[in-house]
């Protein structure tokens, strides 16, 4: 069981810049409705216990409203209701909003991760007997150090494989990532390997529509 998470719809920013329908249209109302959901998820985010956990939920969620709200604005411009908008400057906003709400994700993503792996840790000791260890060398210290380093790849992976919920999380958080640090000039990918990225989230989000229990829950 994860310690918290925030789902989300599988919507990235700047989606403006395609046609949109008129005034008053249904996509308008959902972008509309999206904000006043992310604005939502802020002030229940700011109840959880965890420290960590509700600094990030509710920055996660106060930045995805902001980025929205951008693309309100976006689709205001391309609509017609306010001419002379500078497009190309409230796209690059609503893309560093976006990326600032994954950064905050994958961090929330990594700090479930370190609690989860050290319950784990704690779990494996307490099944061990204490024992003397010698001292060691150069190569006994480096033998040691690989053999750690072993373990803990081996918890990693059996932490994910026992956490579904965060493993697509984190692998959603990732694959959106390459989009915003590709349209803000910050990483150059290909749009290969973004459309392969983008692909693949919305897969994952489609997955998690499809199962609930896949999705991060408070």
């Amino acid at each position: 069981m994860t310690l918290c998470g925030i789902a989300a719809p599988p919507w990235r920013p700047g989606c403006a810049s395609a046609p949109r329908a008129r005034p008053g249209s249904a996509s308008s109302v959902l972008r509309l409705g999206g904000s006043a959901e992310a604005l939502g998820g802020a002030q229940r985010s700011l109840h959880l216990p965890d420290p960590v956990l509700r600094f990030c939920l509710t920055l996660s969620h106060l930045n995805r409203a902001l980025y929205l709200a951008c693309d309100n604005v976006l689709w205001a411009g391309k609509s017609g209701i306010l001419p002379g908008l500078a497009l190309e400057k409230w796209s690059q906003r609503s893309f560093r909003y976006y990326l600032f709400a994954l950064v905050v994700n994958l961090s929330r993503d990594a700090y479930e991760i370190r609690v989860l792996l050290e319950r784990a840790e704690a779990a494996r000791k307490r099944g061990k007997s204490p024992e003397n260890r010698p001292r060691l060398g150069a190569e006994g210290r480096t033998q040691r150090l690989r053999l750690q380093l072993r373990l803990q790849l081996l918890l990693l992976l059996r932490v994910l494989r026992e956490n579904p919920p965060l493993l697509l999380d984190l692998l959603r958080n990732a694959c959106d990532l390459v989009i915003p640090l590709e349209k803000l000039g910050l990483w150059r990918s290909g749009p290969g390997i973004v459309g392969f990225c983008g692909l693949a989230s919305s897969v994952l989000s489609i997955v998690t529509i499809l199962h609930p229990w896949l999705k991060l829950k408070p």
